[in-house]
């Protein structure tokens, strides 16, 4: 099997020269347009978050020799999260070469988030596969890049670090609630409001709800340490 013109140069992009292309097709693949004889990429996904979660263990722990679990951890989280997944496939133009059925395609699945995480963690299983793990190391650290020594020291997401805020001064968890849902529904923009029990507010708009949660509770958490 060859691959086209654009897979190749997708392949090049992340370094990578495929043995088995059929591999690389399998990862871009998306369940919409599968069938029983082109299957998806949701297993090749389901091992290539494990592939990629090692090697952001391993370079961690040799990023910093002195860190204590307690402070790898959010940095693990952040490196490895869907939305850095999906960041890095749009940086290698995952997005142009995915494979998806009519429908998907019109509800804007190439810019969709959970996509393009999905299938990234699937191309990474699938250089794993393809050369092994020090060739699937090599991608990762290739493309996460700087990501890797520029993670904050203190990685906590901002919702975790918010609620920490307020347990520690005896109150419950902060309340988040959506406040409004504009634009179409292959691009939305979420405006979500968080709340303490204290009164004190703030909201912030995203393209995604998780993200619009994140961005309100960090403008409320960097506030009440302002105070």
């Amino acid at each position: 099997m060859k691959l086209s013109a654009d897979l190749a140069a997708f392949a090049a992009r992340i370094g990578h020269e495929f043995l088995r292309p059929e591999l690389l097709v399998r990862a871009l693949t998306h369940a919409s347009i599968s069938t029983a004889t082109r299957p998806d990429n949701q297993r090749l996904e389901f091992l290539g978050d494990r592939v990629l979660g090692l090697v952001m263990a391993e370079a961690l722990l040799a990023a910093d020799k002195g860190a204590s679990e307690g402070q790898l951890a959010p940095r693990f989280n952040t490196l490895v999260r869907k939305e850095a997944c999906a960041n890095v496939a749009r940086e290698v133009g995952l997005g142009d070469v995915l494979k998806l059925g009519r429908s998907e395609m019109m509800s804007g699945g190439r810019r969709k988030e959970a996509l393009l995480g999905d299938a990234m963690e699937a191309v990474i299983a699938a250089v794993y596969l393809d050369g092994g793990f020090e060739a699937a190391k090599a991608v990762i650290l290739r493309l996460w890049g700087d990501r890797i020594g520029a993670v904050e020291a203190d990685a906590r997401d901002a919702k975790t670090a918010l609620q920490e805020w307020a347990q520690a001064r005896g109150l419950p968890p902060p309340a988040y609630t959506e406040l409004k849902r504009e634009g179409p529904d292959h691009q939305p923009i979420f405006t979500v409001e968080v709340r303490l029990e204290t009164g004190e507010t703030e909201a912030a708009k995203a393209g995604a709800k998780r993200q619009a949660e994140q961005a309100a509770a960090k403008a409320l958490l960097a506030r009440m340490d302002g105070t």
